[in-house]
């Protein structure tokens, strides 16, 4: 399994960063995920922060080294975050439940499935075209498919941040989960919160991420969002991978860089034990970690390194 992949997240103009996103891996599955702490809710950010934390918990414990059922894995780990911010609200006796957006990706076997509650989306991009998107959980989506709305009111009309699907809402929410999707190499995935796909057109994202690099499209397209959103805009977060297939290569090569490298991040896992996990997803019990704090971002990435440059040695 070989891929590249870059994320990376910018405040905007809001007080405090609700979006969350990472990755975990072993040698033949992928994971990732990305959240979005819903303003107008008490303490998003730790709703999202505990999403990411459980999903990838779940992942580690039955990704062994790859997920046996990966639609029911994808309901049942986002129904365990729902589960856990509840849980989190009754021992911290909250007054209201903190609630997220969710949209996480498992890739193995060349073979990509993906769920999500609320407006997070994945674009599945090949040679410049959108092979399928995530559809949002929202009032104006819901319009626009029953012929009551123009596309173009995505960005206008008034009621397109009403969300009815989400993560840590009184009702349980509906997991949406894709088809399976066989990539190819030189395909790209891309997960971002709505302050990127908002304020951007869709073309400028596929025309970014389809002739650059992602470790150069996606901090362009951020930068690009955040001049437009100016002083009062939204949290801006995208993670990217680019797909490169599940082929046998000689030996383990990695190069594994922080958000704000100017390198990209390459991983092969083919000779990997099968019992080691990769991940920049912090375990349950810490919400409050920051995933954007730059010595938490290095310590994460260098466990990663370091977990597969020991297995290198001991495969010699």
């Amino acid at each position: 399994m070989q891929f590249s992949v870059y994320q990376e997240s910018h405040l905007g103009g809001r007080k405090v960063n609700q979006d969350r996103m990472g990755y975990s891996f072993t040698r033949d599955a992928l994971l990732l995920v990305l959240a979005d702490g819903m303003g107008g809710h008490l303490r998003g950010e730790i709703a999202a922060g505990i999403t990411l934390q459980t999903i990838s918990a779940v992942f580690q414990q039955q990704a062994a080294p790859y997920i046996k059922g990966p639609e029911r894995f994808l309901e049942e780990a986002c129904m365990a975050a729902h589960r856990e911010i509840h849980r989190y609200a009754t021992l911290h006796d909250m007054p209201d439940t903190p609630r997220t957006t969710v949209v996480v990706c498992l890739i193995q076997h060349n073979v990509a499935t993906w769920a999500h509650c609320g407006d997070s989306r994945l674009y599945w991009l090949r040679d410049g075209a959108v092979m399928a998107r995530t559809r949002d959980h929202s009032h104006i989506e819901n319009l626009i498919r029953q012929g009551k709305a123009p596309e173009s009111a995505r960005a206008t009309h008034p009621d397109r941040n009403k969300l009815y699907n989400c993560l840590g809402a009184a009702s349980a929410p509906k997991v949406d989960i894709s088809r399976r999707a066989s990539l190819l190499p030189g395909d790209v995935m891309l997960l971002c919160s709505d302050g990127l796909w908002a304020v951007l057109p869709e073309r400028e994202l596929v025309d970014a991420l389809s002739t650059r690099p992602v470790v150069r499209a996606v901090p362009e397209l951020l930068q690009a969002a955040l001049r437009q959103g100016g002083d009062t805009g939204d949290n801006v977060t995208g993670l990217a991978i680019t797909w490169q297939g599940s082929a046998a290569g000689d030996g383990v090569a990695t190069e594994v860089m922080s958000a704000t490298s100017s390198l990209p991040t390459l991983i092969r896992t083919e000779e990997l034990p099968q019992d080691l996990r990769g991940t920049t997803i912090p375990a349950p019990g810490d919400p409050a970690f920051d995933p954007f704090d730059e010595e938490q971002i290095e310590r994460a990435i260098a466990e990663i390194r370091g977990a597969i440059e020991k297995s290198s040695r001991l495969l010699k």
